[in-house]
């Protein structure tokens, strides 16, 4: 995830549209803003989807992304709105923020694109230092079950009205190359993914208490879900 080249900026003006329907995490993260107090760090700010309703509820944040695509639409979509977020441009290995927060969140499964256990130590050791003492980490991930891979592998399929992603799995690897188009723009990633056990093993490598694991977003606790909610503490 380098600074410079991000498979977002080529989709930087679509990616609100392909992700319109994706709602159901915004007033999590908005609680665990108002929890903290603020500020926030949120790490993969992308367009602003989470960030500029924590900003539009009085709380400061920093919004870190290595596309600068994206983040010239997310200031464009906040200046729309009204509020002030403080973006940067950088990576999730290696934030740009000196500043100490009692909360950094890194939604929509951001850190997938992390691919080896040493990336991941990187980034989760990196939000473990903008942390206060007693501050959190909060973010999410995912593992797909047998039914998702089997109904989706390799198959065009119409996420939104004209935008249609295509995704090829590799257990194997544990892999996602998810491939995202419309009729102006198109792009391909690849996450990785870990179960829920591992990312726990990663998280108490880095310092940082595991203090919840949900299900989903409505604080349901995790029994083996597709998606997995962790909410960690830097101790002191």
């Amino acid at each position: 995830m380098s600074p410079h080249v991000s498979p977002y900026d080529a989709i930087a003006e679509l990616y609100d549209p392909w992700s319109v329907s994706v709602v159901e995490d915004v007033g999590f993260y908005l609680d665990e803003a108002r929890r903290s107090g603020g500020p926030v760090v949120d790490l993969g700010v992308g367009t602003g989807r989470i960030a500029i309703p924590i900003a539009a509820d009085g709380i400061g944040v920093i919004g870190v992304d290595a596309s600068p695509g994206m983040l010239e639409v997310c200031a464009r979509h906040a200046a729309r709105k009204g509020v002030h977020l403080d973006l940067r441009l950088g990576d999730l290995r290696s934030p740009p923020v000196e500043e100490r927060v009692p909360l950094v969140i890194c939604p929509f499964r951001s850190y997938l694109h992390l691919h080896t256990d040493d990336e991941r130590r990187r980034a989760i050791r990196a939000a473990h230092d903008v942390l206060l003492p007693g501050g959190r980490l909060v973010f999410d991930v995912f593992a797909p079950a047998d039914d998702d891979i089997a109904a989706t592998h390799d198959r065009w399929l119409e996420r939104e009205p004209g935008i249609w992603e295509r995704a090829r799995w590799d257990r194997e690897q544990r892999t996602l190359t998810l491939s995202v188009k419309d009729d102006t723009a198109a792009t391909t990633m690849t996450l990785a993914w870990l179960d829920a056990s591992e990312w726990e093993q990663l998280i108490h490598d880095c310092g940082l208490v595991v203090e919840a694991t949900y299900g989903w977003f409505d604080r349901r606790p995790y029994r083996g879900q597709e998606d997995v909610v962790f909410v960690a503490r830097r101790p002191g």
